[in-house]
């Protein structure tokens, strides 16, 4: 079966839909009141953005007391992976072990990060994690 692709988000399309699956179900006022305590965001610029995500296929929305409540219509596991399957075959050839190489040479990663990456490649060799 192919993966999916999700190249067509933008950074303010994953922001407003990383906020989404936060809180399960949201409207427009909910998630421009969590994004305007870090920045300056207008009204509009979430409510352009929510629709769009919905035109998308990433949220599906019901009319609740005259506003619209979204939720997500795609999990963040699916559209991760196919973000991930997107860079892996525009920017490193198509080479899983391309990307991996970079994040483990070029990447400050902590001793923990290092432990659990091993452990993770370790339980591919026993089959047991995918």
């Amino acid at each position: 079966m192919a993966k999916k692709s999700f190249k067509r988000l933008g950074e303010r399309e994953l922001q407003i839909l990383n906020t989404i699956w936060e809180l399960e179900t949201a409207s427009v006022a909910d998630v421009h009141g969590i994004l305007s305590q870090s920045e300056e965001i207008a009204y509009t610029t979430v409510m352009t953005t929510m629709k769009k995500l919905a035109d998308k296929g990433y949220l599906t929305y019901d009319e609740v007391d005259k506003k619209y409540v979204y939720r997500p219509r795609i999990q963040p596991g699916e559209v991760r992976q196919g973000l991930l399957t997107d860079l892996i075959s525009s920017a490193f050839s198509g080479s899983p072990l391309s990307l991996v190489r970079t994040l483990v040479q070029d990447e400050a990663l902590s001793d923990e990060e290092r432990a659990e990456i091993r452990r993770l490649i370790e339980g591919l060799d026993d089959g047991g994690a995918k």
